[in-house]
């Protein structure tokens, strides 16, 4: 989930010349393993090249796999070169050029250690890949699986756009990636929530921004679609639980777009507080510090900053109900009709939109009246709706 309140509540301008850097304090704390560091010469490079690879022991939930790490070039949302992870699982038994699915896992977090590269190995029982057993399932189809780290090297939460860029070009980079063995794969896409939405501005980038991908499918679920909307639904002056979500947001889009969103300048004592106690973290303990709050706790200036135009640009940047770009690749599409924590008006508006255009798009309305058991319930219609379109089949529609 990406939800982006105090994106709103902290615009400005910022104080003092210099590069547009956030500062040292919001930036997440660099992992301590060199495979991580930023090479000097990425503006030699191409969006989706590799920069390095290492072999890893598997994962623990995973078997009858081959592990790699992928570090390649990406975009990020000021169009500078940044560089990225993907984590590749490469079936033992597979076919050259079977399918290739990129797993966008659902981050919610402002540290690195969050991310798949590293949850994937951790014994913290916070950060487990719960959707192991099912991607166990697609490998054991020979399926390739790719888990980009598509918050980027800064984890900047909440910046969705930029996830998009870093799940295309990990693509990229795993077809580049010869002993995989899928440089003529079929792609689908698939992720829920936070990861949802890295998923489904990857299909709506694709166009534009990676034509050479043969994408055949997206499945994604519960996305925050209008960054906008659930703003001024969550927290914003009325204490809500997952306002740390919204907290942590502000954090990441602000390290994507320090100049628009100087997000320090803004804070009050409390929101100090809670800033520098969310330099680092994960789900769980995002949940704990910002529990009870709003932005109106832990601002100065109120509303008055809510209209800033500059805030406003970015986070409608990186809404994607308001991205003009329309996906070529059929799409699955679920979500609960009375999920709380995402605007669901968006998602229709979205949908009817694509189909306008003449997009094939299958819709489920999950007889769930929540975000989370939503996640659950449409996960093997979405594996089976990908394995359709690996298999070309035509794509239904619901439109």
């Amino acid at each position: 989930m990406a939800f982006v309140t105090l994106a709103l509540t902290l615009g400005g301008v910022v104080a003092g010349a210099g590069d547009s850097v956030a500062d040292d304090v919001a930036l997440p704390t660099p992992l301590s393993d060199t495979f991580y560091a930023t090479p000097t010469n990425l503006d030699a490079r191409r969006p989706g090249d590799i920069i390095s690879v290492r072999a890893r022991p598997n994962p623990p939930a995973f078997f009858d796999v081959r592990t790699f790490q992928i570090k390649f070039r990406s975009t990020d949302s000021r169009g500078h070169p940044i560089a990225a992870i993907t984590t590749l699982l490469v079936p033992t038994r597979k076919q050259a050029d079977g399918p290739l699915l990129s797993f966008q896992h659902i981050i919610n977090a402002t540290g690195l250690k969050c991310a798949p590269s590293q949850a994937l190995w951790t014994q913290d029982p916070n950060l487990t890949i719960r959707e192991a057993p099912g991607l166990n399932v697609a490998l054991q189809r020979g399926w390739t699986i790719a888990i980009p780290d598509h918050l980027g090297p800064r984890s900047s939460y909440g910046a969705a756009k930029l996830g998009g860029q870093i799940t295309l070009d990990g693509i990229r980079a795993a077809q580049h990636f010869a002993p995989a063995k899928v440089a003529e794969s079929r792609v689908g896409l698939a992720g829920y929530s936070g990861g949802g939405m890295a998923t489904a501005w990857a299909a709506a980038l694709a166009p534009t921004y990676a034509p050479d991908l043969d994408i055949v499918g997206a499945a994604y679920g519960g996305v925050p679609m209008n960054l906008l909307r659930m703003a001024e639904g969550l927290g914003y002056d009325t204490p809500h639980p997952a306002f740390g979500l919204a907290f942590a947001a502000a954090i990441g889009v602000a390290r994507e777009y320090p100049d628009e969103i100087p997000i320090q300048r803004y804070l009050s004592p409390l929101g100090r507080q809670m800033y520098a106690g969310m330099r680092d973290a994960c789900t769980n303990d995002i949940l704990r510090l910002g529990a009870g709050h709003d932005a109106q706790q832990v601002t100065v200036g109120g509303r008055t900053i809510f209209d800033d135009p500059t805030a406003r640009r970015v986070v409608e940047e990186n809404s994607l109900s308001l991205y003009p770009g329309i996906p070529r690749t059929p799409i699955f599409e679920w979500h609960s009709p009375s999920d709380v924590l995402i605007p669901v008006s968006s998602i229709d508006v979205t949908i009817r939109r694509y189909c306008r255009a003449g997009v094939r798009v299958e819709q489920l309305a999950t007889p769930s009246p929540d975000h989370l058991s939503a996640a659950v319930i449409g996960m093997l219609p979405a594996f089976r709706y990908l394995t359709d379109r690996f298999d070309g089949r035509p794509a239904p529609s619901s439109c």
